[in-house]
């Protein structure tokens, strides 16, 4: 608390885009949060210290000294403070907390939560991922020379390799390419095909290496169904020429046989940070023709597609059995883009919530992208900021717009993805690579990011979804639409602050609430089938009459009109009477526990307690009762004892307290 020398600023005034009709509150200063409530208490806008990365002081007006601040999750707001001393304190503040010196003053490190912290930590393993691609196998064999990352401290340490590459060969390779980066395994396809990545060789004008001609031969080897393979360079050729002059460069095709190269012209980390700011000062834009050309002048679309492109490219060439080795300058930027890319087209498995963590945790994790740098964890020069994972969160939206049936996950999935990658909340993403997250100890100090995504995934399935089984070899590989009225700007992440931009109830969250609506109705009438069944035994039902209709009994529902605990009375023994008295008094608390109608969202403009509803506060239905609640009206996730499944579901913080309910953590 030392850091913050002004808690509370009575009077504050945040200035709306659209209309003079300014919001007057409090702005409060928490440990980790900028929190704004409007004088009647509906407006609530809360602002993790972390998410914030840009703050200005204005210049100053009649009414105060305005405060600009800009974020990660690219959310942009004006504060004018009535006082200017104030404003230069609260800015100070927010400098230091919004971008901390040390890596372990981020506030993963002090954040708890309900769930036990271990959970998330244990779901993926690298090696795993591998052996559900069938590896290690004859071709390829798992390399224990990196075990203490001494080969290359930004790759996994468990790395897989041609079987035929001996340790003299690995190590050579490792010595001519950039960062010591050589060239493994990423994925391998069940035609043989693989997808391998590496960096750029240090190969200046003329200089070759025979142990990296050597491993290149060997990974062409490792397919039997193609004489020859590719090598992407995903970036420029121009760019790829300049970089032979500091030594670097591209591979001669000279000495390396039967492969053949292809660049493709992704802009470096400069430009597409350039791009994305350009975008961004959309916000501010209302003039229509402003709008579009200063779309055009951010080239973001232009970029994503590329980006899309490369991918199509090698996952193309894999699925028709020529294998592919990628890289770009260093291998951890645009080669994580495109190598996650074409394997999310190829694979079905990707496409679902758990196969796409398992996809980041391989190639951006494990594979050492520069999460802390990139994202601008700590205070920096800004020179290494880029957004990279923004890109492919982007690139695959696009997909999952032009294929919505194909993928398990939904679009605030995504969201969600991109916003907590910025907001250091969780361990996962913490650190430039795998020995950064392991000297840092984040599994044993931090919470996982895929624990919270676990215990709420039923927020993130897609309604749409065909499912079939992922290793089901009928699924063709997805590709891509590239023309270029299919590669859409996306409001839903860019521009989600905006009011009055956005549908009352969007379809996507329309169909989902459809389908939990019905996922909780035949959870409830599984079990209610299953009391029947039970109470035909007690009231002596034999004598009933039965239809036999496709396998279906029917029943008289004439004990529906009588109290069920009477019922029982009058057909039962007297020793059973208690008994039976409690089985009846349980089943009508557990029809008391599940909402049969749940109330419409599309009119709902604010919860029960006066918080507006807008993208700070998402509405949610509360499955034991049916209202649309807000985040902080909802409890913990709990069992509904009318539930057959007795899975933890979304239930308000009042029903919580219900006996009908009982909390559970997973």
């Amino acid at each position: 608390m030392d850091q913050i020398k002004i808690p509370k600023v009575e009077n504050v005034r945040l200035l709306e885009k659209y209309s003079n009709n300014h919001s007057i509150g409090t702005l409060y200063l928490t440990l980790t949060h900028l929190i704004f409530i409007e004088r009647n208490g509906k407006k609530k806008i809360w602002v993790l210290y972390t998410h914030i990365s840009n703050i200005e002081k204005q210049p100053l007006t009649t009414t105060g000294s305005p405060l600009y601040i800009k974020c990660k999750h690219f959310y942009i707001v004006t504060f004018v403070i009535p006082k200017e001393r104030d404003c230069h304190d609260i800015y100070l503040t927010l400098l230091k907390l919004s971008c901390p010196a040390n890596l372990e003053d981020l506030y993963c490190f002090s954040y708890q939560e309900i769930l036990p912290q271990h959970v998330g930590w244990n779901f993926f393993n690298v090696q795993s991922e591998f052996q559900r691609q069938g590896v290690p196998n004859e071709e390829w064999s798992l390399s224990y020379l990196n075990t203490n990352y001494e080969l290359c401290d930004t790759y996994p340490k468990y790395i897989y390799v041609p079987s035929t590459c001996a340790d003299n060969i690995l190590l050579g390779s490792a010595k001519f390419r950039s960062r010591g980066r050589l060239p493994v395994l990423t994925y391998l396809h069940s035609n043989k095909a693989v997808i391998c990545r590496c960096s750029q060789p240090l190969s200046g004008f003329s200089a070759r290496c025979p142990e990296d001609e050597l491993i290149m031969y060997y990974i062409l080897c490792t397919n039997p169904n193609s004489k020859y393979m590719y090598v992407v360079d995903t970036r420029p050729r121009i760019n790829a020429f300049a970089n032979r002059a500091a030594g670097k460069g591209y591979e001669n095709e000279n000495f390396y046989d039967n492969i053949k190269f292809h660049f493709f012209g992704i802009e470096n980390i400069h430009v597409m940070r350039t791009s994305l700011n350009k975008l961004i000062e959309l916000q501010r834009t209302t003039s229509m023709s402003a709008f579009l050309n200063g779309l055009e002048s951010s080239g973001w679309l232009k970029h994503i597609r590329s980006i899309l492109e490369t991918a199509w490219f090698i996952a193309r060439a894999v699925f028709g059995g020529v294998s592919v080795v990628v890289h770009c300058s260093d291998g951890w930027d645009r080669t994580a883009q495109v190598c996650s890319l074409a394997a999310l087209l190829l694979d079905p498995y990707y496409r679902t919530i758990q196969g796409f963590q398992a996809l980041v945790e391989k190639d951006w994790l494990s594979f050492g992208h520069k999460f802390s740098d990139r994202c601008g964890y700590i205070s920096s020069d800004g020179k290494e900021l880029a957004p990279i994972f923004t890109q492919f969160i982007d690139a695959t939206y696009q997909l999952l717009q032009q294929y919505p049936h194909k993928f398990q996950f939904n679009e605030f999935f995504l969201l969600t993805l991109h916003d907590h990658v910025h907001s250091c909340q969780y361990g996962t993403f913490i650190g430039n690579s795998e020995k950064e997250r392991q000297t840092l100890r984040l599994s044993e100090r931090t919470y996982s990011l895929w624990g919270y995504v676990a215990n709420n995934t039923n927020e993130y399935i897609n309604p749409l979804y065909e499912c079939k089984h992922w290793n089901d070899d009928s699924n063709d590989v997805l590709q891509p639409k590239l023309a270029p009225q299919n590669i859409i700007i996306w409001r839903g992440l860019y521009f989600r602050f905006e009011n009055g931009i956005h549908p009352r109830e969007a379809h996507e969250d329309m169909l989902l609430t459809i389908h939990d609506h019905s996922s909780s109705l035949e959870d409830h009438v599984k079990l209610l089938a299953k009391r029947v069944n039970s109470l035909s035994q007690l009231l002596n039902l034999n004598n009933v009459q039965k239809i036999n209709i496709q396998g279906k009994h029917k029943f008289d529902n004439k004990y529906v009109k009588e109290s069920l605990s009477e019922t029982i009375k009058e057909n039962v023994n007297h020793d059973e009477k208690m008994k039976n008295k409690e089985k009846a008094s349980q089943i009508e608390n557990e029809l008391k526990t599940v909402a049969i109608e749940w109330k419409s969202s599309r009119n709902m403009e604010e919860c029960t307690c006066s918080t507006t509803f807008d993208a700070f506060n998402r509405k949610h239905h509360c499955w034991s009762c049916g209202n649309v609640l807000c985040t902080r009206c909802m409890g913990t996730h709990d069992v509904l004892t009318g539930h057959l499944s007795q899975r933890a579901v979304p239930v308000c913080k009042s029903c919580s307290q219900n006996s009908g309910s009982s909390s559970i953590s997973p």
